[in-house]
């Protein structure tokens, strides 16, 4: 090998090796913590998880009702949006307009209890900016008489749909609050409100329970404003995830609650994890048998390829179901079809005349197009199903998508660098070696 090729090579390896370490054992360095395969998210077809129904509950009756269809929807949307929140991709959210009930199914994890996540989902969160009574504050001094026990007034100053964002944030007391951020039509609602009722108290309401009622010192304009409730760390994120994601217009009442067990079982992923390691097999064999020495740096190449894939479903914290595996396994058989294209236009060259160098440069550059072409329109399905999909689907989506780049990553790169590598080797430049 020359000099700099024979570096590369061996970097790639070095590489693929490292990755290999990490997808197996992880690395832990103090509170520094890389993740390992082990560490994918298994979806409720293989986990299990919790079976909840939560039925609307009319706002005025307090009694079970069937709200309108869109409401139904916007009150799903809402719920799929707190569950993103708590990193809970695979989920699935069924809704019946005629009873007027929400199914919502929650795979177990690691980090996330799924009876926490309900108790999340099912809170109305109208988070509302009220006037108070007089005669529950001190007029004297502004300061509100009994907090805790305030009750609303339903004079609304700023609703919680004119809040853009909102985040915890360290207290004067070392305690944490919520931060808020408005929208123009709030900042401006909350500007009149606070130069309108300097020293008197405003009232901040989550549904009907008051959590602060700050006196009014100065006109607030800059659009911010805080939550001081001496939170802890955990209920300052749970308040500020619930204003973010928005309130529904009804309550939801646990209807009834299950767990449920994996519904194919550990015992069909061991056989769709088997499938998978067939597959990389013969594929590597075809590989080896058809293409000879291209085909080792193809396998090679395909080995990192799925190596990588593992870490990245890890570190993003994705929920992997069943079919989100076969979109693994998927993309190990098309992640050889880039190298089938380039070694084929190399033998193509080859039988022409070229030299190997020249071979492996111009089977590279005229395979390209055809190969971008080819990942760039299922990269477009992928997105597609990411999008409309729902459920196990967009675990498959994400599988399939990431699965597609990596493999075209590693063709055009990978894949190259350790075949021009090895071309300089003497016994390496036989055409025999190259399947012509």
């Amino acid at each position: 090998m020359r000099g700099s090729n024979g570096f590369k090579f061996f970097a790639v390896i070095l590489t693929i090796g490292i990755l290999t370490y990490l997808a197996v054992y992880g690395l832990n360095i103090g509170d520094f913590r890389i993740k390992s395969a082990y560490d994918i998210i298994p979806g409720i077809d293989i986990k299990g998880g919790v079976d909840v129904r939560l039925q609307a509950m009319d706002p005025k009756t307090n009694k079970a009702f069937a709200p309108a269809k869109s409401d139904l929807e916007d009150a799903k949307v809402i719920i799929g949006k707190r569950l993103d929140i708590k990193g809970i991709v695979d989920r699935n959210i069924t809704t019946n307009a005629d009873r007027g009930y929400i199914v919502v199914q929650i795979p177990n994890q690691k980090d996330v209890k799924p009876e926490d996540a309900v108790k999340l989902i099912g809170q109305t969160a109208r988070l509302t900016f009220q006037e108070v009574d007089p005669k529950d504050y001190d007029a004297a001094t502004g300061y509100v008489k009994d907090e805790k026990n305030l009750k609303p007034t339903n004079k609304v100053l700023v609703e919680g749909s004119d809040v853009k964002n909102a985040k915890p944030a360290q207290g004067e007391s070392g305690m944490m609050d919520v931060a808020l951020e408005f929208n123009s039509k709030g900042a401006k609602a909350f500007a009149d409100a606070t130069t309108r009722l300097i020293g008197k108290p405003i009232a901040i309401f989550l549904d009907d329970q008051c959590i602060s009622a700050p006196r009014v010192e100065s006109a607030i304009t800059g659009g911010e404003a805080s939550i001081q409730g001496n939170f802890t760390p955990e209920a300052a994120k749970e308040l500020s995830q619930l204003i973010k994601s928005g309130s529904l217009k009804f309550s939801l009442r646990q209807d009834q609650i299950s767990s449920i067990s994996p519904t194919l079982g550990e015992k069909a992923l061991d056989v769709t994890l088997m499938a998978g390691v067939v597959a990389f097999i013969l594929v590597c064999l075809f590989m080896l048998g058809y293409y000879r020495l291209p085909g080792i740096m193809a396998c090679i190449a395909l080995f990192g390829h799925t190596v990588i894939q593992l870490l990245v479903l890890s570190w993003a914290n994705l929920t992997v179901t069943l079919p989100g595996i076969a979109g693994i396994i998927l993309t190990i058989g098309m992640g050889v079809d880039a190298n089938v294209i380039i070694f084929e236009r190399i033998k193509e060259e080859l039988r022409n005349g070229k030299t190997l160098r020249t071979a492996i440069d111009i089977g590279f550059k005229r395979a390209f197009a055809a190969i971008f072409d080819a990942n760039m329109t299922t990269l477009i399905s992928a997105a597609v199903l990411w999008k409309f999909g729902t459920g196990p689907m967009i675990s498959f989506a994400w599988t399939l998508g990431l699965g597609v780049a990596l493999s075209f990553l590693t063709a055009v790169t990978a894949s190259r660098i350790m075949l021009k590598s090895v071309a300089d080797i003497n016994i390496a430049k036989h055409h025999k070696l190259y399947g012509v």
